[in-house]
């Protein structure tokens, strides 16, 4: 076992979570015993109690406590990068590869699986599935922003450290767009609009975690509750049952999208934690429930994504397939996806 260590970030590491810039150092700790180090108080950051998702920045100075030893090299040579992935999810997850380069892989992620780990999200996700990622790589790739469980859509991962902190940096900017595109009951009134109702945690804790919308008079005053913008556009409908919308987050809250539609009273379709059947709508107060098979999946999709490239410099914008479940959805609706426009809040030229 190592002695107690204090050691500084430095500008070569960047800011980045803090338990990536340990597993570089100690490759053989698992991430339960660093949530373990964290959740008792052992790691620390500037003197601080933290989580293993912390961000921590050049400058910063982490105390790690006593480490074990790794085992003997010919076992640490053997020991793959990462989790071991079986033929199927790798097969699963190199299919959903939308685009990629020598710096940046996208990928369409399929609806029910999780960006990363945590409770009550089981060991599947992205994050564990990146060995199948890595295309000749020495090092896994790594996620730079996250989805919704359910949510499908366009997902960035960076080939490395550099454009991972790049990209993670456009995200904290927000000189990246994102659009979204949703079905959600009734049709919001007016038909294009911006929605300011900041969002606290709701008390629930892993899975269950549920948001709050807060009116924009109460923020400043309500303990936890954050800022939240939320710009929505109805770009069809059917009847006044349910209608087609492009939803941007301008800020990037937990379940921002679900609890903004929500409370502006019009759910996204399958949404059981924000809209099910007992929800009020405006209207007839079905909530998001349409019947059938349409009301058992979330029918949320990061259709497109613009941002620009941390090598090229050239302003890249990918466009994602609807999920499955949202393609029959559509075509049962009569909706067709060539029929709106790519960014329906562009100013006309």
């Amino acid at each position: 076992m190592s002695g107690v260590q204090t050691i500084q970030v430095t500008e070569e590491d960047g800011e980045q979570r803090l338990d990536r810039w340990l597993r570089k150092r100690f490759p053989h700790v698992s991430q339960v015993a660093i949530e373990k180090l964290c959740r008792t108080g052992q790691l620390r950051v500037d003197g601080g109690r933290v989580k293993g998702a912390t961000r921590v920045q050049p400058g910063q100075e982490i105390r790690i406590p006593p480490m074990p030893e790794p085992g003997p090299a010919r076992e640490r040579s053997e020991r793959p990068l990462g989790p071991q992935v079986n033929h199927a999810d790798e097969q699963m997850i190199q299919e959903a590869v939308l685009w990629k380069d020598d710096h940046i892989i996208a990928l369409n992620k399929p609806p029910g699986l999780p960006s990363q780990g945590g409770s009550g999200l089981g060991g599947r996700h992205v994050d564990g599935l990146t060995t199948a990622l890595m295309f000749g790589y020495k090092e896994r790739p790594k996620l730079v922003h996250r989805l919704d469980k359910d949510t499908s859509g366009i997902l960035l991962l960076a080939r490395t450290d550099r454009i991972a902190r790049a990209l993670s940096e456009a995200f904290r900017l927000r000189s990246t767009r994102k659009i979204y595109w949703a079905a959600v009951a009734g049709v919001p009134h007016p038909r294009m609009g911006t929605i300011r109702y900041g969002l606290v945690k709701g008390g629930h804790r892993g899975g269950d975690e549920k948001m709050i919308a807060v009116h924009p008079r109460d923020i400043d005053k309500t303990e936890g509750a954050k800022r939240a913008t939320t710009d929505y556009a109805v770009l069809d409908a059917l009847g006044t049952r349910t209608s087609w919308c492009a939803l941007v987050p301008i800020t990037g809250r937990t379940h921002q999208l679900r609890a903004h539609m929500a409370e502006l009273g019009h759910p996204i379709v399958g949404d059981g934690k924000y809209g099910g059947s007992g929800q009020e709508n405006l209207g007839d107060g079905w909530g998001a429930q349409l019947g059938g098979e349409i009301s058992k999946k979330l029918h949320l999709h990061a259709r497109s994504l613009t941002f620009d490239h941390p090598i090229t410099k050239k302003r890249i914008t990918l466009t994602a397939p609807l999920a499955e479940h949202m393609s029959r959805t559509w075509k049962s609706l009569g909706w067709h996806e060539n029929d709106v426009p790519a960014d329906p809040f562009a100013e006309d030229e």
